[in-house]
């Protein structure tokens, strides 16, 4: 097995203020509602039954669920368009934004203000993208089971990596064998705490604190938009200058 899962810190902050519950299942309400659009049989629509599976582990309710797939089946789902959009932020690093919106241009106005307003900009559609890999991620607990288990178990899945630290398994795959590895992985383990695609830096960049600072405000600002599903970027932060920022 291969590879690397880079920006690890930021997403485990980024996971941590994710904690916001609303924020969380209006994100998972897009999602749904986007999947359901192609089908409402999660057996033929692998993106819903990413979808759901992210929704239960959750703990969305059930009756939220059903009621965005009931409108789905009426016709009556929100027209959600997803938009990427690329850029760089201070010093050069490379921004990925995924977003679901309903006003295209309230949309590219707030990621434009965002990226300019911490010495960034907007790049075109492509200039950023090809410096990384889409990839699929899975992540356990720690106490999900031990590192040879849970390796195994990956390997056995059909997973190309497997990092064990701190306090989680974080689980990579192709993003075209996502689907398969989640649900077998699954069998074994029950839902992961968190899966999907991702885009995953080629190479990461270590930041100083004073970069760091700004960086990370900008990636919140565009982690807080209402209509951003999700950010990725290629630098790194030491844990001590996270501590430190943190603090």
């Amino acid at each position: 097995m291969a590879g690397h899962s880079k920006f690890k810190n930021i997403q485990h902050r980024k996971g941590a203020q994710d904690k916001k519950r609303a924020k969380i299942f209006t994100r998972l309400i897009k999602e749904l509602s986007v999947a359901a659009r192609f089908s409402t049989d999660p057996a033929s629509n692998p993106r819903l039954r990413s979808a759901l599976a992210a929704a239960r582990a959750a703990n969305m309710p059930k009756d939220n669920i059903e009621r965005v797939l009931k409108r789905a089946e009426g016709g009556e789902g929100d027209a959600y368009e997803e938009i990427r959009y690329e850029g760089y932020g201070p010093g050069g690093i490379a921004f990925i934004v995924e977003a679901m919106t309903d006003n295209r241009n309230r949309t590219a106005s707030e990621v434009r203000s965002s990226f300019s307003k911490f010495g960034g900009s907007l790049a075109e559609t492509g200039s950023v993208s090809f410096m990384f890999d889409k990839v699929g991620q899975i992540i356990y607990p720690i106490e999900t089971a031990d590192e040879e288990a849970m390796f195994d178990a990956a390997l056995e899945a059909g997973a190309d990596n497997v990092e064990s630290e701190d306090d989680t398994h974080i689980i990579t795959t192709s993003a075209e064998d996502f689907n398969a590895v989640r649900e077998n992985i699954e069998k074994q383990f029950s839902a992961p705490e968190e899966a999907g695609l991702i885009w995953q830096p080629q190479n990461s960049i270590s930041v100083e604190e004073a970069s760091a600072s700004t960086l990370l405000k900008l990636f919140d600002a565009l982690d807080e938009n209402d209509d951003v599903q999700n950010v990725f970027a290629n630098f790194e932060i030491s844990d001590e200058i996270m501590t430190k920022l943190d603090g």
